[in-house]
């Protein structure tokens, strides 16, 4: 990836509607405030780590130190906690040597959510059309990528491509672990489709030749000019009723064979989706980020 590509679309458009259900059992002692922020504030901004530092810091730190700099993160438009972090500007917010700008998400009239992470990132891109003719990161902002993962795609030959986790490096109960799509690719490791909840009888055709199951979480390297009409012609989920990003990648590898290259990787992505992931997050936190050193 050129200098002037090291970019990246951080998607924190959602209206986090898993984080606001109910702590499902008592085994998961929560901190009162903890639980109070998951209910009011988009997920990357509940202060998970050290002092209250929101999760989201721990994902620009990471970023930051794998030599990206350009930062656009797509928010609600009515998240003013976000911007009162990070920056009341639109464009260009000074942060530990980061430049953070913001993309607006719109709810349509007649929907009560978002569009869905195709459509954020739509905005994204509408909003940076200077990134035309170039390539960018996109990544979810509720997990923890490393700074191995950034760099990975950053030094990928490929101008598009995925991070292919192994799921037995993801350190996640099996109920979290089906939700994961899984990546099937063809000989030469070009994606040809990331299939979601496949059957159980289907899953050792889709094992790789050292008899891993690999998943796709979220992030990806992609071409401007490439993927911009999938995502603008993108589907509504028949059950969801949303764009999805991962529909719109698919749908790009099938019209355009070998456009886009897996990566694999083995190692575990803390997630904070549901009130249950906090207290795993601060363990995982208080053991590999004691400091930030920016």
């Amino acid at each position: 990836m050129k200098q002037g590509d090291r970019r990246v679309v951080v998607l924190a458009g959602g209206i986090s509607s898993r984080m606001r259900v109910p702590l499902a059992d008592h085994e998961h002692a929560v901190d009162v405030e903890l639980l109070k922020q998951a209910d009011e504030r988009t997920k990357g901004m509940i202060g998970v780590g050290a002092g209250g530092r929101p999760f989201l810091d721990y994902l620009f730190y990471n970023i930051k130190k794998s030599g990206i700099d350009d930062v656009v993160i797509v928010i609600g438009e009515h998240d003013d906690a976000l911007r009162q972090y990070y920056g009341m500007h639109d464009r260009n917010n000074p942060f530990h040597g980061l430049r953070i700008s913001y993309a607006i998400q719109k709810i349509p009239p007649g929907r009560r959510k978002p569009l869905g992470t195709a459509d954020a990132l739509v905005q994204a891109l509408t909003l940076r059309e200077d990134w035309k003719g170039g390539d960018f990161i996109v990544c979810n902002s509720d997990n923890l990528y490393s700074v191995r993962a950034y760099r990975l795609l950053l030094q990928s030959e490929a101008r598009n491509a995925l991070i292919d986790y192994d799921r037995s490096g993801l350190e996640f109960d099996e109920r979290r672990i089906v939700q994961f799509g899984i990546t099937c690719k063809d000989a030469e490791g070009y994606l040809l489709e990331i299939l979601e909840k496949p059957p159980l009888d289907q899953l050792d055709r889709l094992r790789g030749s050292d008899g891993s199951l690999r998943v796709s979480m979220n992030i990806f390297r992609l071409n401007y000019d490439l993927v911009l009409p999938f995502l603008q012609e993108c589907p509504l989920h028949p059950v969801r009723q949303e764009k999805e990003l991962v529909v719109a990648v698919t749908n790009m590898v099938k019209a355009v064979p070998r456009s886009l290259k897996v990566l694999p990787l083995s190692e575990h992505v803390p997630d904070l989706t549901y009130k249950e992931d906090i207290g795993s997050v601060q363990e995982y936190l208080r053991k590999h980020f004691a400091e930030l050193n920016w």
